[in-house]
């Protein structure tokens, strides 16, 4: 059972005005008159708000007496890819370059609006246009690593040089054989306790991971594509793989320092800003202030509050440790329940680890 704060009640009842998709898994809704507990983005009738109440976990809400809501499926994983979809989604990961089209989804025995609908609520675009973005990525790496514009082409699933031309160009602004020089950075959705975020990383480091629910996540994306000169395609690489793995440990509590590798790109300030949040201990904070002092430049307490405020990577750079002054949490873009949620893990890990080691002495004295 979790022992972390939720969001406040007013939150959790807009998100499910809202059927926000972003605190799937943050929290469940349990509605008094049907007995039902579901999603926060389940389709159904939104309840009045006086018959709902907040469960942490699935568990909570069964032990409270309530059924499983049979349209959102609250027991399965969150934003876990539904049973009737993973034969597709198997397709696309073994043959990347074959183009699936909706003849080929009814024998699947698909709806294609279906499938439309859930990868524009799971990925913000239609399943053909995912597929276009992992061909043309897998392409542009080929480009990259000096493979023929021609053999790339076919190889991709282009019927003609003249089609691929013109996707590459759509995508990235120019020609295929201009685009050898392209950073490509793959996209995808990292699932977590605290809902999904969006992570991305080029072949040789992260360089995002934020909360897919956070406003300023577009604003991002626009940096890294300027400071990167990269395209931005959907897919997954082996440090993304990485990056989830240690995701995975963090929040079971078994990883306190992460080591994939990091693209910062910033100004030298903020680079400064950002290599000292990554020295402050796991389980430990520290004022805004003390990070100006870190920093060097101990006037400049605003400037450094903005420079964690435009952190690109999220909980692997740790600016939910920075607080007031006064102890009190202040700002943070994914909203101060969740940073309160991190402190809270980490901090309980530490108070843990230290129980058993006293504990181990004690026996062993």
């Amino acid at each position: 059972m979790r022992a972390f704060d939720l969001p406040s009640d007013d939150q959790m009842y807009a998100a499910v005005v809202r059927r926000d998709v972003g605190f799937d898994g943050v929290f469940y809704t349990a509605v008094r008159t049907t007995g039902i507990f579901c999603r926060p983005s389940c389709p159904a009738k939104t309840p009045l708000r006086s018959n709902v109440e907040f469960h942490a976990t699935a568990r909570d809400a069964l032990f409270a007496g309530y059924r499983a809501c049979l349209r959102c499926r609250p027991l399965e994983r969150t934003g876990s890819t539904p049973e009737w979809l993973r034969p597709l989604m198997e397709v696309v990961a073994s043959s990347p370059d074959r183009r699936v089209r909706d003849t080929d989804l009814r024998a699947m025995g698909l709806e294609p609006v279906r499938v439309r609908r859930w990868f524009r609520k799971h990925h913000g675009m239609t399943f053909h246009a995912y597929q276009r973005g992992v061909r043309l990525g897998r392409a542009l790496t080929q480009l990259r690593e000096g493979e023929e514009v021609t053999r790339t082409a076919y190889d991709s699933g282009y019927e003609s040089l003249s089609g691929f031309n013109d996707a590459v160009q759509r995508l990235v602004g120019r020609s295929p054989g201009a685009s050898r020089d392209l950073t490509v950075v793959q996209l995808t959705r990292v699932l977590t306790p605290l809902g999904p975020m969006i992570a991305g990383a080029t072949d040789a480091a992260v360089c995002l991971l934020e909360f897919a629910d956070r406003r300023m996540l577009e604003r991002q994306l626009e940096r890294i594509t300027r400071l990167l000169r990269c395209t931005l395609v959907p897919g997954g690489n082996d440090v993304v793989r990485a990056l989830e793995r240690e995701l995975e440990a963090y929040f079971d509590g078994r990883l306190r320092e992460f080591t994939v590798p990091l693209d910062t790109r910033g100004t030298e300030f903020q680079q400064s800003v950002w290599r000292a949040l990554q020295t402050i201990p796991y389980g430990e904070t520290r004022s805004y202030a003390q990070q100006a002092v870190m920093v060097g430049q101990p006037a400049a307490v605003r400037a450094v509050a903005r420079a964690n405020g435009d952190n690109r990577i999220a909980i692997v750079i740790p600016c939910h440790r920075v607080v007031g002054a006064d102890g009190k949490l202040t700002g943070y873009g994914g909203g101060l329940w969740r940073k309160r949620w991190l402190l809270d893990l980490e901090q309980g890990q530490g108070r843990l680890t230290g129980a058993i080691t006293e504990g181990v002495a004690s026996r062993t004295a």
